[in-house]
């Protein structure tokens, strides 16, 4: 099977979360490594919920290369799909579905290129980390982080997110938060006789409109974002509403600090204000002069054209957990799926980047096991 058709194969398991249900195509996947002779470990994040770290090769010399995705999609959203979600669908060099950009396509690509390059028994080797849940907040990774000897070592870590086969090393950080407010309700006849709570949180998002962040602007991420995602209040139109509330989704960069910005906004706000933190994911930034980076830089020229320049990217991955668990090593994301089509509707990825994307990471591999 060619790794275009086992993108397809993996489209036509419905692993959209919520509720994740990814069980299934991860114990397909499993049994793929396990036909292979990889060590392959199942680990369950809740019911029909599985992340898979599979291992081959080892070297006291030098730590394996991690390679690692996320199998969870998000939901289709409202609109109509003119083409079939779960069906693998290609028309004008594209092929369609729920998770073809975001990111079947880049897990295809690493199992395709795995299971078609030899490892040594000695080799440095691979730690290969294919999640759950990462689409709400990186569960699976960092369940697996929290887990004693889920995960062993890495030197060095490809994240498949979709990036056009463009190589970023990293990412900025999410911190989501809600912001709720309460009133006092009274009949919607006598507002006087109550406190509106979606007017205090209307002067809430004023002050909101005006905060800037207190830190350095990044050399490569620029500053941090906030954007107000949701707003909701009261129950009925005929009541004073007593509760009203907000959530925020700010991207972060490594000179910002999340308990900074937390005081800072409780500061802003002021007391009746109730904060809680919905995620907190950190920023991935590797050095630019590091070894092995532009060494794979240099990898990746011949397939764009062009030698790239360093860059990141705007959205989180789980390499924001795994950093934790790997001890920081330099991180590269790297995927065949375009980033502009992530949760749309007829996501698409563009067929000819996925077995140039298994080739890259086959020449990645190839580097690290025998440079």
């Amino acid at each position: 099977m060619n790794v275009e058709e086992l993108t397809k194969e993996l489209l036509r398991f419905n692993t959209i979360n919520p509720p994740g249900d990814e069980e299934e195509c991860i114990r397909y996947i499993g049994k793929l490594y396990e036909k292979n002779d990889f060590e392959v470990n199942y680990h369950k994040l809740s019911d029909k919920r599985y992340s898979l770290v599979v291992r081959k090769g080892h070297s006291n010399m030098k730590k394996p290369l991690c390679l690692t995705g996320h199998i969870d999609t998000v939901p289709l959203g409202s609109q109509v799909w003119t083409k079939d979600p779960f069906n693998g669908e290609t028309d004008s060099g594209k092929l369609y579905g729920r998770g073809s950009s975001d990111m079947k396509a880049g897990i295809a690509s690493i199992i395709d290129a795995s299971l078609n390059i030899p490892i040594k028994e000695k080799s440095p080797g691979l730690e290969i980390v294919l999640t759950a849940g990462e689409e709400i907040g990186c569960e699976g990774a960092f369940d697996l982080v929290k887990k004693s000897g889920a995960l062993k070592k890495a030197g060095a870590v490809v994240v498949a997110e979709p990036t056009s086969n463009y190589p970023f090393i990293g990412h900025k950080g999410a911190l989501w938060l809600k912001i709720k407010v309460n009133g006092v309700t009274a009949h919607g006849s006598m507002p006087e006789k109550g406190i509106n709570a979606i007017y205090k949180i209307s002067e809430i998002i004023e002050k909101i409109k005006t905060y800037t962040f207190n830190c350095k602007t990044h050399s490569l991420m620029g500053g941090p974002t906030l954007n107000l995602g949701t707003i909701s209040g009261g129950l009925n139109i005929n009541s004073v509403p007593d509760n009203a509330e907000i959530t925020l989704d700010i991207r972060s960069v490594p000179t910002s600090v999340h308990e900074e910005i937390i005081s800072s906004l409780k500061k802003l706000l002021g007391d009746e204000v109730e904060i809680e933190t919905l995620l907190d994911v950190e920023s991935v930034c590797s050095e630019p002069s590091n070894e092995w980076i532009q060494k794979t830089l240099d990898i990746v020229h011949p397939y764009l054209g062009f030698k790239p320049n360093v860059k990141t990217a705007t959205y989180f991955t789980d390499a924001s957990a795994l950093k934790i668990a790997y001890d920081n090593p330099p991180i590269i994301i790297l995927g065949p799926g375009e980033s502009a089509m992530a949760h749309k509707t007829d996501e698409y990825c563009l067929i000819d980047k996925i077995p140039e994307s298994s080739s890259i990471l086959k020449d990645i591999i190839n580097n690290w096991n025998n440079g």
